[in-house]
């Protein structure tokens, strides 16, 4: 899989340099800086403009891109035996999960799932994420619903994001032995209603002035914070 951009380049050059299969240049650099890629004893191709363009899909590749090695995804057994996790019930927007992931990576939070889709732009995520999916324990379950199920026989409190739920304010923080799956909904749809039935607590977030709702990302962030405390 290719991925694009000087940051997430960087930062797998410098945490995730095993995964590195070709590097690929459509600019010149620096001299320092090439000579680390040197060191990988990788491929290294130089690229015409219109073939980085082409790699990018007209993104902000600024130059830089890795050829990488497919994503492996944890599983669900190894996530089951985690404490905080976030559950990203049929989420699509690759900007949103990126951001998400990011966010959780640096709060702190054991794992992501993505639940209720088939499959991931995972190049998308690891790029938007700026590498935080290289780092987080990340899962795909397609089935929400029987991933609930198997999360509440394991000892998770299921807690989901909703219009009508508690201030979060009024629930405490949690503890490291607590087992907590926060899901949260679709960017259009939100939680379906099968997921809202199996939750335990249903929380929102008190705004000081009236509007209906925030970006899925900055509630997530929000939400996230607020639990970890």
């Amino acid at each position: 899989m290719i991925i694009y951009g000087k940051q997430v380049v960087l930062y797998i050059l410098d945490k995730h340099p095993n995964l590195i299969e070709e590097v690929l240049f459509s600019k010149e650099i620096d001299k320092k800086l090439f000579s680390k890629f040197l060191k990988l004893g990788k491929k290294i191709i130089k690229l015409d403009n219109m073939k980085a363009q082409s790699l990018a899909h007209g993104g902000n590749h600024q130059g830089f891109f890795l050829k990488l090695k497919e994503f492996s995804y944890n599983s669900i057994e190894e996530i089951k035996k985690l404490n905080f996790i976030v559950v990203l019930d049929g989420l699509t927007d690759v900007g949103n999960i990126g951001a998400i992931t990011r966010t959780a990576y640096s709060l702190g939070v054991d794992a992501v799932v993505a639940s209720g889709v088939k499959s991931l732009n995972e190049p998308g995520v690891i790029r938007t994420s700026a590498g935080a999916m290289l780092d987080l324990p990340f899962s795909l379950y397609p089935n929400s619903m029987d991933l609930a199920n198997e999360l509440k026989q394991c000892g998770f409190t299921l807690i989901g994001a909703t219009m009508d739920g508690t201030d979060l304010k009024q629930y405490g923080k949690i503890t490291r032995e607590d087992k907590i799956a926060l899901f949260l909904g679709s960017e259009g749809e939100g939680l379906s209603g099968k997921i809202r039935k199996k939750l335990d607590l249903k929380v929102s977030i008190g705004m000081s002035n009236e509007f209906d709702s925030l970006n899925v990302s900055v509630a997530a962030g929000i939400l996230m914070y607020t639990l970890k405390g």
